[in-house]
């Protein structure tokens, strides 16, 4: 339009142009209008079978490569040495996942790490396979559908689920029900299932918290995505279900409470 501003465009441009700003002024997001929405750097498939990746989660994925390039830089790493195992739980579109592995083949170390995605969503995890295998890493990225944790042994893509993860990352519904009705226009287009937490926002997290004993490593770690009032709540829930295990909240870059970062108390103080 700034290059030729006489030109007119064709039938068939001009009648999706119109379709698609009827779309918008429904109130449907654009990602959604689009098939597209740019996360860490990448732009990922998106559509109504997931929630629209948020520029907040990415503090997430920037947690999450920071402790993985710690570990894998830490020590040598003969042949032989076990993968690192990472947790994407309600995965979604495969965001977070994606982001990771993609990041880590930039510094050359996605060799070492095993990603499962999981969501128990069909439909979702069908789109995370999707953007998994667009961005190159479904070698490293194996999408299962399951609630929250898939059994040990399952298959996960190529990969195989193991018994215990290093890190578990997870963006899950942390949205009062009492809250939905109130949403912006756009947010009630995406999957209620992936917004509603329960009464507090936090039932879901707390499901997930039980698991951990079980499923997380003794030196692991779990970054798990909060609402900006929740601070308060996911330390009394994590001191309730996870007794002497470390709760640290993590503000984003608008200084408000983001990522609970959670650690076993038989974790191990990293040597300087």
């Amino acid at each position: 339009m700034l290059a030729r501003p006489d030109g007119r465009a064709g039938d068939g441009p001009a009648a999706r142009f119109a379709a698609a700003l009827d779309r918008r002024a429904a109130g449907e997001p654009v990602a959604y209008i689009r098939g597209m929405k740019e996360f860490h750097g990448l732009a990922l498939a998106t559509d109504a079978r997931a929630l629209v990746p948020r520029p907040e989660t990415e503090l997430l994925v920037d947690l999450a490569i920071g402790e993985l390039a710690d570990v894998l830089g830490r020590s040598p790493r003969p042949t032989g040495t076990p993968t690192v195992k990472v947790a994407d739980v309600g995965t979604g579109c495969g965001a977070i996942g994606v982001a990771i592995a993609a990041a880590l083949r930039r510094l050359g170390m996605a060799g070492e790490v095993e990603i499962v995605a999981s969501d128990l969503s069909a439909d979702a995890a069908a789109l995370a396979r999707e953007n998994a295998v667009a961005h190159g890493v479904a070698d490293r990225v194996g999408v299962a559908v399951a609630d929250l944790l898939p059994p040990a042994g399952a298959p996960a893509g190529l990969l195989r689920v193991p018994p215990r993860f290093d890190l578990v990352c997870a963006n899950l519904p942390y949205i009062r029900s009492g809250d939905l009705d109130g949403l912006p226009a756009p947010v009630r287009f995406e999957p209620a299932g992936a917004l509603d937490g329960g009464p507090d926002g936090l039932d879901v997290i707390r499901r997930l918290l039980a698991l951990l004993p079980d499923r997380l490593s003794e030196d692991g770690l779990a970054l798990l995505e909060i609402g900006s009032d929740q601070e308060h709540a996911i330390d009394g829930a994590a001191a309730a279900i996870l007794p002497g295990w470390d709760c640290h909240v993590v503000n984003d870059l608008a200084r408000l409470p983001r990522i609970a970062r959670i650690v076993p108390a038989t974790r191990p103080e990293p040597v300087p």
